[in-house]
């Protein structure tokens, strides 16, 4: 049984920094590329971030590109999220999502995400 398990949201001042990490069981993690989405009140799940199985080139929502950066300990089958310079618009309950099997890239569309986290709210002050 997959579970994934996200800590290390929070609020911040606008200008911060936070890190998420999600840590997983029940797969043979370093086979799996992994993402994280958003959602605001009122809004739809949105794609973050991903990395791939391999811990290669990783893939950016515009909104956040040379904020946000992921990365992945195989060894302790947790990925991580830092994010810094954090604005007020990056308020949102934060999702890690476990992409396909020996897929490249988790896939954007969350409708394509079978296994999610709990979530974590972060919120970020004005």
């Amino acid at each position: 049984q997959v579970q994934l398990v996200e800590s290390g949201g929070g609020l911040v001042q606008a200008g911060g920094s936070l890190r998420l990490s999600c840590a997983a069981s029940g797969v043979t993690f370093s086979n799996y590329p992994m993402g994280w989405f958003r959602q605001a009140p009122g809004k739809e799940r949105e794609f973050v971030i991903g990395i791939s199985w391999s811990g290669g080139i990783p893939l950016y929502a515009d909104s956040v590109r040379g904020r946000f950066t992921i990365s992945r300990d195989n060894a302790k089958n947790t990925v991580y999220l830092q994010m810094d310079s954090l604005k007020p618009e990056d308020t949102a309950v934060y999702y890690c999502a476990l992409g396909e099997r020996k897929v490249w890239q988790v896939a954007t569309d969350p409708r394509s995400i079978t296994n999610w986290g709990q979530g974590t709210q972060v919120t970020v002050s004005s």
